[in-house]
């Protein structure tokens, strides 16, 4: 091997060895980063969930809501992947006062 294979092996390597801490520390922050929303328990965090004319076919899918992809955005999250906060109002009245 000539020295300028090493050389491309070496940086390969480096690049892949770097994709992967990259990775690894955006897999981190996703789980537990402040003031990060939780990831969709449908579709564990990608928005995408398997299309409804993938999961009951004979193996042809495609229609006009996953454009022949056989994914759909996912319901619960809107796309998203991450939980939405379901808005919720309270009411508090104040107690009976005795007159």
């Amino acid at each position: 091997m000539g020295p300028i294979v090493l050389t491309q092996l070496a940086t390969g390597l480096s690049v892949l060895a770097g994709a992967v801490l990259v990775k690894q520390v955006m897999d981190q922050n996703t789980m537990m980063g402040p003031g990060r929303a939780p990831r969709c328990p449908s579709c564990n965090g990608t928005g995408r969930v398997t299309c409804m004319c993938a999961r009951w076919s004979d193996g042809d899918y495609g229609c006009r809501t996953c454009a022949g992809s056989g994914r759909m955005a996912c319901n619960s999250c809107g796309g998203t992947g991450t939980g939405r906060p379901i808005p919720v109002q309270i009411s508090v009245r104040p107690p009976n006062q005795p007159s």
